[in-house]
């Protein structure tokens, strides 16, 4: 009876270490600025950022020559015309509006589209790492708001040197 008995409670105390959890840690944004890539999302995303600007400037332009036009015709304009010139400097005035609120947003998409490639590298080489080491959880550091972690369960140099990356 004490043989079976103790032999339950080794398997309990097995069962029980075994099912533990690794957890480690990553700071995916520092590997990726780490990223020889980032270089050509930012000239990218700077390009992106001109274009929008070149265009803000057209529309602003165009705004301008329809306002100078009109106030120095204005004296000779019938009241349907003034009425019509009005009304396209209004709709030029609201797009040129809209634009500029929309401006932050596409340069938000644009970045996430332009970044998405590079964290997607950055998870393949973390799920790498944590299989081969085998952790069941994975923490971000920068968005989980971490007050103390351990350096040994942190996993960024490590999936730095699987990218390629060189630690510092």
């Amino acid at each position: 009876m004490k043989h079976i008995a103790l032999a339950i409670v080794c398997i309990l105390i097995t069962t029980l270490s075994s099912a533990q959890s690794k957890v480690g840690t990553i700071d995916s944004e520092f590997i990726l600025s780490k990223l020889p890539e980032l270089t050509k999302v930012q000239e990218d995303l700077k390009a992106y950022n001109t274009k929008l600007e070149t265009d803000l400037k057209a529309k602003v332009e165009d705004y301008q020559s329809k306002v100078k036009t009109y106030q120095e015709g204005a004296a000779t304009m019938t009241d349907a015309l003034k009425k019509t010139k009005q009304e396209a400097i209004i709709t030029l005035e609201n797009e040129i509006n809209q634009f500029r609120q929309n401006a932050a947003q596409l340069v938000q998409i644009e970045q996430n589209r332009l970044l998405q490639p590079l964290y997607k590298k950055i998870g393949i080489a973390l799920e790498a790492v944590a299989k081969s080491e085998g952790y069941t959880q994975v923490l971000t550091l920068t968005s989980s708001g971490i007050a103390y972690i351990d350096p040994a369960f942190d996993l960024t140099k490590t999936v730095m040197a699987k990218l390629g990356i060189s630690v510092e």
